[in-house]
């Protein structure tokens, strides 16, 4: 009883939601043409704060002003929100004609026909304007079906009156995962038996288990190329050292300075209660808006060891032409412009982000200045050592199947062997 109860709620749901999308937007989506001639592109973003609002209408009048065919409609909908309405407009038959999604989730929505093949519209010139990993995530079937927006980076923050304290050179942040312990342990400070300061712990900031575990694992993630890759000795190994940290630290310790932490003075590498910080190339800014004459440095992720490279991870958003847009070519020239090397330029600079461009990125890197222009260029360089990982169709939610095992290896409630054991076994019952 209760299932079939569920399951009409859901159909009745989906309904609801595609009837209010071809209602509410299908005005919004039929205006095909101005009074002038001017094919209407609409163009969802989720872009509304008071900085990046202007900025995206700004590329989108200069789009606009740039030619007299298209006229490009910008529509604010909130995160999270503009991914299931595509979604429901999709399925209605009634879409929009761009709409900025998840760089990672490309292949799965070309797979779902939710998305345009964009092969039509472009030519090796143009792939070859974008970084090859961020292109790489969005092919299908060797066909494009998005285009590269921007993207992030990982990076490690350091505090350089911490490291003057502690005795450490400000000038020499660490190089591996060993230095890094050993820079934590000098960079702890205690009071009696509480924490004042915390050197370093790796699951704070912008980074996570993952992201530990593919760098011992020399950047792989957890599936390569169909491959499962997620019960190796390598990641094993990861997953203990980070366990490690946890166990010198203390439960009480970590789930006490976590309760503290905010944002902007809040944050806890800015208000100086911990002392190295891994993070996207953008948390400049806020250390720069709201962490008054701090001296701080920045590096790249400490490497496993020294025959190892300094692996980052990254993420993105691209832009798509949705299934079914009425002006897919249209749509393709907005796109164009969007990233092109103009438009990426003045988002780079504007919004201190990484952007897929090359062209683009190196053009704002070279307007920026001092501290700024040299964390900038690190970023920049960053990215040929950066990896995303991309949803493989045969796994679609492998992630969410994992970070369980994840878990319970960090409370203590199994053994990271066990625990990637079963996170495999589990994982592959996905493909059958």
């Amino acid at each position: 009883m209760k299932r079939g109860l569920a399951l009409f709620i859901s159909i009745f749901f989906i309904i609801s939601l595609l009837a209010g999308c071809s209602s509410g937007e299908q005005a919004n989506q039929a205006e095909a043409k101005t009074k002038d001639g001017k094919t209407v592109v609409n163009f969802w973003s989720f872009w509304g704060s008071e900085t990046r609002r202007p900025i995206i209408d700004k590329i989108v009048k200069d789009f606009n002003n740039s030619q007299d065919k298209i006229v490009v409609k910008h529509t604010f909908l909130p995160w999270g929100d503009i991914w299931t309405k595509n979604l429901a407009s999709v399925a209605a038959g009634n879409p929009a004609d761009v709409v900025i999604n998840d760089i990672n989730t490309v292949a799965q929505r070309a797979k779902n026909n939710q998305a345009e093949d964009l092969s039509k519209y472009v030519d090796d010139s143009f792939k070859n304007e974008f970084y090859p990993h961020l292109w790489q995530t969005v092919l299908y079937k060797d066909k494009p079906y998005g285009v590269p927006f921007n993207t992030d980076t990982r990076l490690l923050f350091y505090n350089k009156t911490a490291f003057k304290e502690a005795g450490l050179d400000p000038n020499k942040p660490p190089q591996t995962w060993a230095e890094l312990e050993e820079y934590a342990k000098k960079l702890d400070k205690k009071n009696g038996n509480r924490y004042e300061r915390i050197g370093f712990y790796p699951l704070w900031g912008s980074i996570g288990a993952s992201s530990w575990m593919a760098s011992a694992d020399g950047g792989k993630g957890f599936i390569d190329n169909g491959k499962l890759n997620i019960n190796t000795p390598q990641k094993v190994k990861a997953l203990k050292w980070l366990q490690g940290w946890k166990e010198r630290l203390g439960d009480k310790t970590v789930q006490s300075f976590q309760a503290d932490f905010g944002s902007q003075q809040a944050n806890p590498f800015i208000a100086g209660k911990v002392a190295m910080w891994a993070d996207v190339g953008t948390f400049y800014t806020q250390i720069r808006d709201y962490g008054k004459n701090m001296d701080f440095g920045v590096a790249q992720i400490p490497a496993y060891n020294d025959q190892s490279k300094h692996w980052a991870d990254g993420g993105g958003f691209v832009a798509e032409v949705p299934k079914g847009s009425k002006h897919p070519k249209e749509a393709m020239e907005f796109i164009k412009y969007l990233t092109g090397e103009k438009a990426q330029k003045y988002w780079a600079l504007k919004n201190y982000d990484n952007v897929a461009n090359k062209k683009g990125a190196e053009a704002a890197a070279n307007e920026l200045s001092r501290q700024a222009k040299d964390i900038y260029k690190m970023s920049v360089d960053n990215l040929k050592v950066t990896n995303l990982y991309p949803t493989p169709v045969e796994y679609p939610d492998y992630q969410n199947r994992i970070n369980p095992y994840i878990d319970n290896v960090m409370l203590g409630k199994v053994s990271p062997e066990k625990a990637l054991k079963q996170a495999e076994e589990d994982v592959k019952k996905m493909k059958k």
